[in-house]
């Protein structure tokens, strides 16, 4: 479910509200009561819940963490090229 932020025009009062995307908006303040509520306009927010949402619940029992940041580091090490040519296709890490 998305979760909306919302503002209060009267006193300014901030609050989100976990709800359906058919539920109505809420019209009045929980913090002053005016019923002056407005949806805002925010990047979007929602609650990953139940099974399948981490790493360990599709893991089977062979599997090992992998520490991709560790590969590309031993690798840039032994590149020799002038460090302008890193990541372009002189770089010979590129091959």
């Amino acid at each position: 479910m998305p979760i909306y932020g919302f503002e209060c025009s009267a006193c300014g009062h901030h609050f989100d509200r976990l709800q359906k995307l058919s539920d109505p908006d809420p019209t009045a303040c929980p913090n002053c009561g005016a019923e002056q509520v407005k949806r805002q306009i925010t990047a979007p927010a929602f609650r990953l819940a139940g099974a399948g949402w981490y790493e360990t619940d599709f893991k089977k029992d062979g599997d090992k963490k992998r520490n991709l940041a560790e590969t590309a580091s031993s690798g840039a090490a032994s590149c020799e090229a002038p460090s302008g040519a890193c990541g372009t296709p002189a770089c010979p890490a590129a091959d």
